[in-house]
């Protein structure tokens, strides 16, 4: 899990810097900058290390170059303000995949409820089309603060109900077939 959650902060760091810098000074160009700058950083700091980036890692540092670039060639934030809903919708399409979760599950719960998982992966990619029409709605509004509430909020917190959820239905489901099993053993 720890691993997980790794990722995404490694998939998502430039935007994190971009929302951090911009709630701190209130500077679009600047917030923009230092995520362009962050996120080649990035890349360059794995390479010396010799750490595998992943291809999310990559295609986030296109998009904050390009649109972080148009951003900045333009001075219209609502480019670098449409990289998460990008980033959603290729997360959602990937997630379209059937049995995608099973490689992210423990071992109990892949060999107990395989169906289950494909359903809620499926959900998975519905919610991550969902956020990211909702970030084009937020950003195409304009107001930054909005935004970057949303981006910060609304995305975290959905996402975080979304794992609880999942979390104790698949709980409830491996434990009741388990016993379900046990019983028709005896």
């Amino acid at each position: 899990m720890k691993d997980v959650f790794a990722k995404l902060l490694t998939d998502f760091l430039s935007t994190i810097v971009f929302l951090v810098v911009y709630l701190v000074t209130d500077n679009v160009v600047l917030a923009t900058s230092v995520a362009i700058v962050g996120a080649v950083a990035q890349v360059i700091y794995s390479h010396i290390k010799g750490q595998p980036l992943g291809f999310m890692t990559y295609a986030s540092l296109a998009l904050v170059i390009v649109l972080g670039g148009a951003t900045l060639l333009t001075n219209d934030p609502r480019f670098v303000l449409a990289k998460p809903s990008i980033a959603h919708f290729a997360i959602g399409a990937i997630m379209l995949k059937r049995g995608w979760m099973l490689r992210y599950m423990p071992p109990i719960v892949a060999e107990t409820i395989p169906e289950y998982v494909t359903f809620a992966g499926y959900a998975w990619a519905a919610l991550m089309f969902v956020l990211g029409l909702g970030t084009i709605a937020t950003a195409l509004s304009g107001d930054l603060k909005l935004w970057a509430i949303y981006v910060s909020v609304v995305l975290l917190g959905a996402k975080l109900a979304a794992f609880a959820v999942q979390y104790v239905a698949f709980r409830l489901l491996v434990t009741n077939r388990i016993r379900a099993a046990r019983a028709a053993a005896i």
